[in-house]
């Protein structure tokens, strides 16, 4: 896809600490047109959607879905029926998880927050695979981390990622729909594409690509790092634990104990780390 392609954003109305100003769905080409992450089944924000395609003269011929998250895919399905275009993705809500994932989701451990359970594209997208319309040309890109069915698309030096990264805020990585190591490698395989300029789902481009993608993964590091500090301390659950390290909002710390855990679980697959019992949400941890 050219530079010279049309790029069109409607703002999803679902603003909030999590999704920011809201949900990005992204428009691309002129006469047939695809739309990256519909978002949430809105129907004035769906409505908005079609407007924008036809004050652009086209129509939407694919619905591209990066994730099965209730702010991203949800749209898709009416956004379908209002148009007769596919909905692609790489698979329904459990698909795409790392095999330590789907044997924890097999063992109980609970997450699911956000997760549109209901999200089956009519077309399923491997990782490689191009979509393409006349004037666009879309490359699947397979980037588990913040959900094991997480998909980028590349257009050029332009990457659509989802929720993997983003401007002003860390992506939140909820086992068993989330995994620590497919995160770092998949911001690993960011940066190897040479791109020059990230879409997020949420909030503004980023346009310093290597040095974002290298703060976030400092970032994790550095989180590793405080909460084997603090189990050196003394034992706790991952909410005892998010609540000694971070200091955010209320609100926040429910994701912030899900992240927590994340990290949790990496490093016990390292044998750093150790859960005192059976393993669960709310276990407690010992340094190992």
């Amino acid at each position: 896809m050219s530079s010279a392609v049309k790029e069109r954003v409607v703002l999803a109305p679902n603003p909030s600490a999590l999704t920011g100003p809201g949900t990005n769905s992204f428009l691309l080409g002129t006469r047939e047109m695809a739309v990256i992450d519909p978002g949430p089944d809105i129907p004035g924000h769906l409505d908005a959607i079609m407007a924008a395609a036809a004050e652009a003269g086209g129509r939407i011929t694919h619905i591209l879905v990066t994730h099965a998250h209730l702010d991203h895919s949800p749209g898709a399905r009416r956004l379908a029926r209002m148009t007769g275009a596919p909905v692609l993705g790489f698979g329904p809500a459990a698909a795409g998880r790392s095999a330590t994932m789907a044997r924890l989701a097999g063992q109980g451990l609970q997450g699911g927050e956000g997760v549109d359970h209901d999200f089956a594209p009519d077309i399923t997208l491997a990782d490689g695979a191009v979509v393409e319309g006349p004037d666009w040309r879309l490359t699947a890109i397979h980037t588990p981390g913040h959900m094991g069915n997480h998909l980028s698309f590349q257009a050029d030096d332009t990457i659509y990622c989802g929720d993997v990264v983003m401007g002003w805020s860390t992506t939140l990585i909820s086992p068993p729909d989330g995994d620590l190591a497919d995160y770092f490698r998949t911001l690993d395989r960011l940066a190897a594409t040479g791109a020059t300029r990230l879409r997020p789902a949420h909030g503004d481009a980023v346009e310093a690509v290597a040095p974002r993608l290298a703060e976030l993964a400092a970032h994790r590091r550095a989180r590793t790092g405080q909460i084997l500090a603090a189990l050196r301390d003394r034992p706790g659950s991952a909410a005892d634990l998010a609540a000694r390290i971070y200091d955010v909002a209320p609100g926040l710390m429910p994701a912030a104990t899900r992240n927590v855990l994340a990290h949790l679980l990496a490093l016990q697959d390292l044998g750093a780390v150790l859960p005192l019992g059976a393993l669960h949400s709310d276990v407690r941890w010992q340094h190992g």
